[in-house]
């Protein structure tokens, strides 16, 4: 009897349960809305929590109870809900903890659709928000208040891969009784595990590292199990947000080679980011992983790898930026991240564009800034990409200023 499996193996065979009359390996894809039941008892028992089963598609599904169930387990959870979105799972784990009246503290170099969401949406709900600088404890301390519900982070963030001491941070959190909540997509459980660190819900885009393919839009919440149900009963299954079986049987599928998949990533990145580093037309890299990265001695402690994204500002500023994206052979110019092609975006126009200008700036966001998402391919290939676009963006920026200076 095997007590504790490695992680790999826990990506393939946790929650793996043969189907019992066809002992298919694969689980099934049941696309059912309804459920029958053999007495008006036995569908009160289900409904009411009573007895564990589904009654209708909006609240959940075979399929996607097997992956929530695995998602539970790599995180280290007591229970887990997938979801229609990574946003999906962002606004449902801080609605589980916020109502009018309330307060919440974010990091300040948060996703670019978080941040739209606390300032556009919340606000209509009656929410206060506070952007904080999360890497100075000080200033959360002095951020907290007494309505103050949850503390929210993104650790590496998103797009300038700051790091947050996540034991400090929680235990500061605790010490007022304020939940923390900590969006992992960057890291997956196979890199970071938050839960063992003391937060309390851990939230993935499952688009991202987690399917791996770009094929599937999701999202999960982990956490203890009365905030799972919570969130399924009163937010998920109310706001029609969950995920159908289709695509949780994708991520399913996508999810047995995320160990593989990420071990290349990383590999890769390294290379990148070393390449990147010493390249005289890159004013600054931002990778956990590189010894110049401010919080690197945090990231090797905290974390069991550096991650596949690395962010870097160009010298020439946006005008380069789009010369040296628009040069790119290799890398293909998305929104997304995560996927197995190299994907490159420009975080000020693409995905932190709804973030006032002054406010990306004070995040650190600026306008030549390139956020890079190291794909699978060879790390030669990508490097040389790179190197030609790097090349034909700085002759470009040169020969401009040439003709100004005239």
């Amino acid at each position: 009897m095997i007590s504790k499996w490695g992680i790999n193996t826990d990506i393939i065979h946790s929650e793996l349960k043969p189907d019992e009359k066809s002992r298919a390996v694969s689980p099934a894809i049941v696309p059912a809305v309804a459920y029958a039941f053999p007495t008006v008892e036995s569908a009160i028992e289900v409904v009411s929590g009573e007895c564990e089963g589904n009654y209708y598609g909006r609240y959940g599904n075979p399929t996607t109870r097997v992956l929530e169930e695995k998602m539970s387990k790599l995180e280290g959870g007591e229970d887990a809900i997938a979801v229609s979105s990574g946003m999906a799972a962002i606004s449902i784990s801080l609605l589980n903890y916020l109502k009018a009246g309330d307060h919440v503290v974010v990091t300040k170099d948060v996703y670019g659709g978080t941040h739209h969401f606390l300032t556009v949406l919340a606000p209509r709900f009656g929410i206060e928000v506070d952007f904080v600088d999360c890497t100075d404890l000080n200033a959360v301390e002095n951020a907290l208040k007494f309505n103050t519900k949850v503390l929210y982070l993104e650790t590496p963030s998103n797009p300038c891969l700051t790091i947050l001491d996540l034991k400090k941070l929680t235990n500061l959190a605790h010490s007022y009784k304020v939940p923390v909540i900590v969006d992992n997509t960057f890291m997956t459980p196979i890199l970071q595990s938050p839960i063992e660190l003391g937060v309390d819900v851990v939230v993935h885009s499952g688009t991202k590292y987690i399917n791996g393919h770009g094929d599937v839009i999701a999202g999960f919440v982990i956490g203890k199990k009365k905030d799972i149900s919570f969130m399924r009963k009163n937010l998920m299954g109310d706001l029609g947000q969950n995920l159908n079986a289709w695509e949780s049987y994708l991520i399913l599928r996508g999810l047995k080679t995320m160990g593989i998949r990420l071990k290349q990533h990383v590999e890769n990145a390294k290379k990148v980011s070393e390449f990147l580093n010493g390249h005289r037309g890159i004013s600054k890299v931002f990778y956990p992983g590189l010894p110049s990265h401010r919080q690197h001695s945090l990231a090797k402690q905290q974390m069991k790898g550096y991650g596949g994204i690395i962010s870097f500002e160009l010298k020439g500023g946006f005008e380069t930026g789009v010369e040296f994206i628009n040069h790119l052979k290799l890398a293909m110019i998305s929104f997304s991240l995560g996927d197995p092609e190299t994907l490159v975006q420009h975080p000020a126009s693409m995905t932190h564009n709804s973030i006032p200008t002054e406010q990306r700036v004070e995040f650190g966001i600026t306008d030549g800034l390139i956020r890079l998402s190291v794909g699978l391919e060879d790390a030669n290939d990508i490097i040389d990409d790179l190197d030609q676009a790097l090349t034909k963006a700085s002759t470009i920026r040169l020969t401009k200023y040439k003709l100004n200076a005239k």
